[in-house]
């Protein structure tokens, strides 16, 4: 253990002696390396000293190294205007060990420093996704067991002839001290002149399963047991480790500031061992969002408003949108008034506004803490079904909408024989929306920025062609014309050319609907509610073919000059909607200015308060009343 704390030290001493060292290790890296050591000191300096007088000079000193350490790395980080506080709190922490401060206060300052460095320079300390245990147990035992042995007690086949020899993992007065991030760190890094080697080549997710999988060796079944009667007794004790990422970066040691000791051990045990019970990470970027936030105001107040504003952006895209999908599945109210606030909060730091930005980041702060209760809450079967039946209702009749007005209108003209390019565009989407579910599932996050991105120029393509088509349309349906359009068979109007653009616009139509769906049932799954979010899956699907066959018989009985008229007046409404909804998208990503406006706030007619999304849909109101009044005219003038 000595060997290892020195080698660390030394490691960390020679990547800080030198800038252009440092600089060749990126921000992330430099972080956790500091965040390690900080970790370290706070875990061992009480046994260095004790009463204000030094126990052990050599581990007294590596306390005074690590510290040193600390501040050399902390002072080469790309500067940010929360750094001269942490040199200052790094200054200060030095002071307490030359003074031989007592362990307790110590151990306070290193904690406080470390969880400040994730505040200014955030950085991943948990799992993208929840750790998968039996993984991590087999990569354990074909990776670590011959040397810390099979059930952590460092008795592997090859233990005897290391020096140092391995840690016995299963050491439960070592291991309370730890927390699965540290260990994370060292399966990553490994730790240089000793048998302790970097497992780089594991994927992330891999090591994190060893890291969860290696922290639950000093506990027992009679440990998990009673962790998890208290988990289901106590539901006060949830506040103490509500995300994946608290439990990650939490050791049982410091969980004891929050509940007792036995309570600790319990908690400890019972969800290291059974993570998924964390709400499967759904809430663990709001921390992001709150950090970014509280970096931002300050970013402010210092007059970088270049970076106050990227900040707030980061707490959007970081931070909320990931979670986004779970959260207005669960509770709509309270995502929208986020992401309305969130809009808000960016406005007042484009305009330098800095009582407004302090006002609304507050506002902002307690809006996430309730999102936070929000997701870590269970979901009943109910609730399940009724959210998975709203959402594709919500996402859907709008794409049914246009694909319906595209079919009935060749019905109605005669030409069946471009429906097949209709067809082929909504169900190749659907195949998409398929292929989107088992890459949102199983290879990346998509979302974010991208989802934002595709949202919104979707969206605006899609209006700039309905809206050319209800021009069009407007125009067959005046007297006289329609009749020498349906005589005519569409033979020069629906060429090669146009039924591509057909397919185009059924396909682009309804796949941004169902990536928008499928990125919300991804989030609302879980191994428990499978069933009830299939059933209601299931029935919006009944009511959306209901709704589709009701329109499409309606439509066959209108005479033909009044269905031109009544579909040219549908895709106008549906290109207003559209691009209101499309600008909003690339507002959220940072793509467009956003100014909010005294307005109401209507997503369904896609209406947001906001300068840029009721411009654009006044631009096409005013095209849509000029092409009306320039066809009156043409009409008129022909009779």
């Amino acid at each position: 253990m000595q060997v290892i704390r020195v080698l660390l030290v030394w490691v960390c001493l020679v990547s800080s002696a030198t800038t252009l060292h440092a600089e060749q290790l990126s921000t992330v890296e430099q972080t956790k390396q500091i965040w390690q050591l900080l970790d370290y000191l706070a875990v061992d300096y009480a046994k260095s000293v004790k009463e204000g007088t030094v126990a052990s000079q050599s581990e007294y000193a590596e306390m005074q190294e690590f510290a040193h350490a600390a501040r050399q790395q902390l002072a080469v980080l790309p500067t940010t205007p929360q750094q001269v506080a942490l040199l200052s709190d790094a200054d200060a922490l030095r002071q307490s060990i030359a003074q031989k401060a007592s362990a307790d206060q110590v151990g306070d300052q290193a904690h406080r420093l470390a969880a400040a460095l994730l505040v200014a320079y955030p950085v991943p300390v948990s799992p993208s996704k929840t750790p998968d245990l039996r993984q991590g147990a087999a990569l354990y035992q074909s990776n670590c067991a011959a040397c810390h042995g099979t059930s952590g007690h460092a008795d592997g086949p090859l233990a005897a002839s290391l020096n140092p020899p391995p840690i016995a993992l299963a050491d439960h007065a070592r291991a309370r001290e730890r927390s699965v991030f540290a260990l994370q760190q060292i399966v990553t890094r490994g730790v240089e002149g000793t048998s302790m080697a970097s497992f780089a080549k594991l994927t992330e997710d891999e090591r994190w399963a060893v890291a969860y999988f290696a922290s639950t060796l000093s506990y027992s079944d009679a440990d998990r047991q009673a962790g998890a009667k208290l988990w289901a007794e106590r539901p006060e004790l949830h506040a103490a480790l509500p995300t994946l990422a608290k439990l990650s970066e939490s050791s049982e040691s410091a969980l004891t500031k929050a509940v007792d000791a036995d309570a600790a051990r319990g908690l400890t045990a019972y969800l290291r061992s059974a993570p998924a019970t964390l709400a499967q990470s759904n809430a663990d970027t709001l921390p992001i969002a709150m950090s970014k936030l509280k970096a931002s105001v300050v970013a402010l107040e210092a007059g970088d408003m270049a970076a106050a504003a990227r900040l707030g952006l980061s707490a959007y895209l970081d931070g909320f949108e990931p979670v986004e999908p779970a959260l207005a599945a669960k509770n709509n109210a309270l995502f929208s008034e986020i992401e309305k606030t969130m809009g808000d909060y960016r406005h007042a730091v484009s305009t330098n506004n800095l009582p407004q930005a302090r006002a609304t980041a507050t506002r902002l702060q307690g809006l996430l803490s309730d999102a936070q209760g929000a997701l870590d809450s269970s979901n009943d079967p109910l609730s399940t079904f009724i959210g998975a039946l709203t959402i594709l209702l919500r996402e859907g009749v709008e794409a049914l909408l246009v694909v319906v007005a595209m079919l009935a209108f060749l019905k109605k003209a005669g030409r069946q024989d471009v429906l097949p390019y209709v067809h082929a565009g909504w169900i190749v989407a659907l195949a998409g929306g398929a292929l989107t579910w088992a890459v949102a599932t199983y290879l990346v996050d998509l979302s974010g920025a991208s989802r934002e991105m595709t949202e919104g120029f979707s969206a605006i393509f899609a209006a700039v062609v309905l809206l050319a088509v209800g021009i069009w349309m407007h125009q067959k349906s005046l007297a006289g014309r329609w009749q020498a359009y349906v005589k005519d068979k569409l033979s020069s109007a629906l060429n090669k050319r146009s039924a591509a653009m057909l397919f185009l616009l059924s396909f682009v139509t309804v796949y941004r609907e169902v990536f928008e769906t499928v990125l919300f049932y991804v989030a609302l799954w879980t191994e428990h509610n499978g069933i009830y979010l299939l059933a209601g899956l299931g029935a919006g699907i009944v009511i959306l073919a209901v709704i589709a066959v009701l329109l499409l018989r309606s439509s066959a009985r209108l005479p033909i000059s009044q269905f031109f008229a009544y579909s040219s007046a549908l895709v106008a409404v549906l290109a207003v909607v559209l691009a209101g909804k499309g600008v909003a998208a690339l507002q959220k990503v940072g793509f467009l200015d956003m100014t909010p406006v005294a307005a109401p706030r209507v997503e369904v007619l896609g209406i947001y308060p906001t300068a840029q999304t009721l411009a654009a849909q006044v631009l096409i109101l005013a095209i849509i009343a000029i092409s009306i009044r320039y066809n009156l005219r043409s009409q008129a003038r022909r009779s």
